[in-house]
């Protein structure tokens, strides 16, 4: 079954077969493929006098051109990473809240779990209707901070992550020898 010359095939092989070419950007002469160049011209590259390129799709996926998705793709464009650096502007609007406040009292304590609107009080426990404090507090420097100032500055490491879809390597080719397609 004979091709139209410029038809873009997947390959399982890791070659092109006689009368096709790899689509990895190569020059191809205008003289030598002219058929070719009436239908490709320098859309892909080349200088259009001596030389044209063949489409690159080595480690590309190939979209249809035209309006699409309210974006215009025209034919030959590239453009896309396989890599990303997500930026502090990609991320949501968000708040990010510092801990409340830590409150002691100078009061007793009264339960023995904490509660919303609770504070810190004086240990001790109640023995015969009696309230017997315990050792719980100290003058000297802390060592520990209960509350400190929140920082919620910018983190990370800027590495950037893949953005690429699952994939199987294939090879793309393209028809040099066969069929000039007519327009209609």
């Amino acid at each position: 079954m004979e091709e139209f010359i410029g038809v873009v095939k997947l390959f399982a092989g890791n070659f092109a077969p006689r009368g096709w070419a790899l689509c990895n950007g190569q020059l191809l002469s205008i003289a030598q493929y002219n058929a070719v160049y009436a239908i490709l011209g320098t859309t892909y590259g080349g200088n259009g006098t001596t030389t044209f390129a063949l489409p690159n799709l080595q480690g590309a996926t190939a979209i249809g051109s035209g309006n699409g998705g309210g974006s215009n793709y025209v034919l030959g464009q590239t453009a896309g990473t396989p890599n990303v650096s997500i930026l502090t502007s990609n991320l949501p609007a968000h708040v990010h809240a510092g801990p409340g406040k830590i409150s002691v009292s100078a009061s007793n304590a009264t339960d023995s779990t904490p509660v919303a609107g609770a504070s810190l009080a004086v240990p001790g426990s109640v023995v015969s209707r009696t309230f017997t404090p315990t050792l719980g507090f100290a003058t000297a420097t802390p060592s520990v901070d209960l509350l400190t100032n929140v920082t919620t500055g910018i983190t990370g490491s800027n590495i950037p992550i893949s953005v690429m879809q699952p994939y199987v390597a294939l090879t793309y080719i393209i028809c040099l020898e066969g069929i000039f397609p007519s327009r209609n």
